[in-house]
């Protein structure tokens, strides 16, 4: 059979994107959505029947075979690969943060002088969490240098502790503690669970599929209740916790008459040192003295999220778009540190005057220039990086830069939705909770994950999202999910005029929010577990996490980091959904653990759903289902916004000032 090549239209819904994947069927130039319809997925790994754990295969139980040569059965071969691709995805997020604990140290050091605390309220917190004490024995505050190294410290200790569990559990509500001492999976440290893992999946060791599927839900705890929440408070620590800010997204953001830098992976101490050397009057007037404007830096993947939410500074685009802004001809350095960066870039550049810069220890790409990043020079660093790109601008030809990009509003951390919702002196959920118990908001949504090529670029994304704020039901998101919403200008507190149901509008225009919640980068999931946690503490919507009317969902995901994250949701109770493909559909045994056992022993199950409508149905019947139980009025969106909905027609019509200035007032549309 021939292979089908997609037209641009049929591989993305990105408008940036299709004009781009034109200029490249025109330039004959690949891309990975070319290499996609040219290379066909093995149908026996893409079901979890390949195992390739010893030397006597790889064995592929296909047909009649229905054991390996050592005897592994169908559920186990397909546990195992389940389990060792939640390790690799909690090993990915947890050593993120083990980096971030070390750069606190070296900074309060004295060794890393680029760096300091710039957070100490969130210090305090973590403090408490890590049992690291702040005051002296006089009970005077310690100084802040001292705090931050024994939470450096602390939070190493983590990773190899020899005794006790992992501290960070004790944030969760203490009903779902209960159940994981029940059920013995309570991580010991978060290294040890990785490494078992491995080790119970070696040829010969765990062959009894739920003990190792047991073992993957304790693997993912460590990273979503230790590496990837250390990571997250850390950054905060460093960089500071986010706020709203306004912005733009999509590849429009590019400047035809500046020096593009696009930042690209998941390190903040990398990103956040190039948005100060960009800033950095020397370098500026260098670029000019080239022929530049100055000097626009965008982000890709959580490199973009990262630096959003706490400069502003513009997004470029998600996972999938990474060649695609080489293609624009516009960009002169790449800088790249670790995770979803594709080896495609490297011979891409190579067609431009673009220049792929490394910058990680543990990660080089062959053609590229490596540049190693080290904290105790970081400025020093990027701003050669930065200087290196510059000198590329009078090498640029012609440029494709799409005109698309759309405004934002990014910067919903946990801290900030508690104020938004309480204030300064009496932030709390309490509000969230009684919209839930009122049917204003249906319910919440965790829309969240990568992009991948087996799937229409950000169809899933678009289409779940859309459907789930018209039915009243509040989206949060982070990762190349969230970044899909921003680029369609979901991210935004008017779009909940246009688009949001009548009870979740009246919420967004009163607390001045989107309908869908930027939260940060993929390790951020972390934020999302903390607002349900203390949803599940607030009284109203039960005891624990698996009562909220909540669902998580990646319909685009492709990297073992996703399976992490989706295991340790479904851990913390949650009804984890996940699109795209299905790697455990090769064992009926396996499908079955991960969604009614796990159900029955920890209140959370996980689902592969291949259709984004079902992927739509299941989550809004869940949701009612969770209602239900907790006693709540059913769903009714006829009960709301019947105070303004008469005026909805002609305020559309109008601009944004124009709609304030009808709706409040002069006053405010001025004041706005």
């Amino acid at each position: 059979m021939a292979k089908k090549t997609r037209a641009p239209e049929e591989a993305s819904q990105d408008r940036a994107s299709i004009a781009l994947l034109e200029c490249a069927c025109d330039l004959d130039m690949e891309t990975c959505f070319s290499r996609a319809d040219d290379l066909r997925p093995c149908p026996t790994g893409s079901e979890g029947l390949c195992c390739k754990n010893c030397s006597m295969g790889p064995c592929r139980l296909v047909g009649k075979t229905d054991r390996g040569v050592c005897g592994a059965t169908i559920a186990t071969v397909v546990a195992r690969n389940f389990g060792r691709a939640v390790a690799a995805g909690a090993s990915a997020h947890s050593d993120h943060g083990r980096d971030l604990a070390y750069t606190l140290l070296e900074a309060v050091e004295g060794h890393a002088p680029d760096y300091g605390v710039r957070d100490a309220n969130k210090l305090m917190e973590v403090a408490g969490h890590l049992d690291v004490e702040t005051q002296n024995e006089e009970g005077e505050l310690r100084p802040v240098e001292e705090i931050a190294r024994d939470v450096a410290l602390a939070a190493l200790g983590e990773f190899g502790k020899t005794h006790g569990k992992v501290l960070y559990l004790k944030r969760a509500p203490e009903k779902r503690q209960e159940i994981w001492r029940e059920q013995g999976v309570e991580p010991r440290s978060i290294d040890r669970e990785i490494v078992e893992m491995l080790h119970r999946t070696h040829v010969g060791n765990d062959q009894d599929a739920e003990h190792i599927l047991d073992h993957a839900l304790r693997c993912a705890l460590g990273d979503g209740w230790g590496g990837s929440m250390l990571a997250t408070d850390l950054s905060d620590i460093l960089f500071g916790t986010p706020a709203p800010v306004q912005t733009d997204a999509n590849l429009g953001v590019l400047s035809e008459d500046s020096v593009n830098i696009i930042i690209h992976g998941h390190e903040p101490t990398l990103s956040e040192m190039i948005v100060a050397a960009a800033l950095d009057p020397e370098l500026v007037e260098y670029a000019k003295s080239k022929g530049a404007e100055g000097i626009q830096l965008a982000g890709i993947c959580c490199t973009a999220n990262e630096t959003l939410m706490r400069e502003g500074i513009p997004l470029a685009g998600n996972f999938l778009q990474q060649e695609l802004a080489i293609l624009t001809g516009a960009v002169e350095a790449m800088v790249v540190d670790i995770q979803c960066i594709m080896q495609g870039l490297a011979p891409l550049a190579d067609r431009f005057h673009t220049e792929l810069i490394t910058t990680s220890a543990k990660a080089k790409i062959e053609g590229s220039t490596h540049i190693e990043f080290d904290e105790t020079r970081a400025l020093e660093i990027a701003k050669q990086i930065v200087r290196r790109a510059i000198d590329h601008y009078p090498e640029r030809g012609e440029t494709r830069i799409p005109d698309v990009h759309s405004p934002m509003v990014p910067g919903f951390s946990h801290e900030y939705i508690d104020y938004a919702l309480g204030g300064a002196y009496r932030g709390s959920l309490r509000p969230l909770n009684d919209a839930i118990q009122a049917g204003r908001i249906r319910g919440v949504v965790a829309n969240i994950g990568c992009n991948n090529t087996r799937v229409c670029h950000d169809e899933w994304h678009n289409y779940v999202v859309s459907e789930f704020i018209k039915n009243d039901i509040l989206v949060v998101e982070t990762g190349c999910g969230a970044i899909a919403s921003a680029k369609l200008g979901y991210m935004t507190p008017e779009t909940a005029l246009e688009l949001a149901g009548p009870g979740l509008r009246e919420v967004c225009e009163t607390v001045g929010i989107p309908p869908v919640l930027h939260m940060g980068s993929c390790v951020d999931n972390s934020r999302i577990l903390t607002v349900l946690a203390q949803m599940a503490t607030e009284t109203g919507l039960g005891e624990d996490i698996a009562d909220i009317p909540a669902v998580g969902m990646a319909p685009e995901w492709m990297s073992e980091k996703a399976l992490s994250i989706a295991t340790y949701c479904v851990a913390s109770g949650a009804y984890v959904i996940m699109g795209a493909r299905n790697p455990v559909s090769g064992s009926e045994r396996v499908i079955e653990i991960l969604s009614k056992d796990w159900e029955d022993k920890i209140g959370g199950r996980l689902e592969f759903v291949l259709d984004k409508e079902e992927i739509v149905r299941r989550t809004i019947e869940h949701i009612d289902k969770k209602r239900e139980a907790l006693g709540l009025e059913v769903y009714d969106p006829s009960k709301w916004g019947k105070s303004g909905d008469w005026r909805m027609p002609e305020l559309l019509e109008l601009e944004l000032e124009e709609r304030i200035e009808a709706a409040y007032g002069t006053n405010q549309a001025a004041a706005g």
